[in-house]
C-alpha cells in the first residue's frame, strides 16, 4: 500500500497550479512540418496550432504554461538550426543565426521598445539576440511582426524577456489577428470553393 506521502506532491500543489499562467505566442512561420508540430507538441506538452491556408506563410501558435511554451520555442529554434546546418556541409565554421518571427499585439509593442528605445536595447544587450520591432502593422490587423535572430540559446533568453514584458502589459482595445495571405479576393474565392465543394466519400 502506497504511502500517504508518496502519493502527495505527484501534481503538484495548488499554489504551484495558481501560479502558472497561461501563455500564448504567435508566430510566423514558413511550410506545414507535420511530424515536427507533432513531436514538438508531445514532449513540450504545449498546445501548438497552425493556420490553415495555401500562403506558404503560416501563423503557428503555442499556448500552455510559460514553461511549456518556452520548450516548444527552444525546440523549434533548435529544428530551424538543424534545418540550416542540413544545408552546409556539416563542417561549417560557427553557427547560422536562426530567425523567428512573433506576431504581437501593436498596443504591447510600446512597452516592448520602451521609452527611447531603452527596453529592447536592454534586451539585445543582455541576450546578444538582434530584435526588430516593425514600424508597420502586419496587413489587415492591429498586429507587429516582431524579428529575433541569433542562435538558439540566445533567442529562447530573448523569447523569455519578450513574454515577460507581454505579460505585464497587457493588449489594450480589441486586437484583430493577422492572417497571412488574407485579402478580399482569398476571402470570396475560399467562400465560392466551399459553396461547391462535396465531402469526400469516406
Amino acid at each position: 500500500m502506497a504511502s500517504p506521502d508518496g502519493a502527495s506532491g505527484v501534481g503538484g500543489s495548488p499554489e504551484e497550479t495558481e501560479l502558472s499562467i497561461t501563455l500564448t505566442l504567435r508566430m510566423l512561420m514558413h511550410g506545414k512540418k507535420g511530424e515536427t508540430v507533432k513531436r514538438i507538441r508531445e514532449q513540450s506538452s504545449a498546445r501548438i496550432t497552425i493556420s490553415e491556408g495555401c500562403c506558404p506563410e503560416r501563423i503557428t501558435t503555442i499556448t500552455g504554461s510559460t514553461d511549456a511554451v518556452f520548450r516548444a520555442v527552444s525546440m523549434i529554434a533548435f529544428k530551424l538550426e538543424e534545418d540550416l546546418g542540413a544545408g552546409s556541409d556539416g563542417a561549417a565554421a560557427g553557427r547560422s543565426p536562426v530567425t523567428l518571427r512573433l506576431v504581437i499585439p501593436a498596443s504591447q509593442c510600446g512597452s516592448l521598445i520602451g521609452k527611447a528605445g531603452a527596453k529592447i536595447r536592454e534586451i539585445r544587450e543582455s541576450t546578444g539576440a538582434q530584435v526588430q520591432v516593425a514600424g508597420d502593422l502586419l496587413p489587415n490587423s492591429t498586429e507587429r511582426a516582431v524579428t529575433v535572430s541569433g542562435v538558439p540559446d540566445t533567442i529562447i533568453q530573448c523569447v523569455r524577456q519578450i513574454c515577460a514584458v507581454i505579460l505585464e502589459s497587457p493588449p489594450k482595445g480589441a486586437t484583430i489577428p493577422y492572417h497571412p495571405g488574407l485579402s478580399l479576393g482569398t476571402i470570396l474565392l475560399s467562400a465560392n470553393q466551399v459553396r461547391g465543394h462535396r465531402p469526400p466519400r469516406g
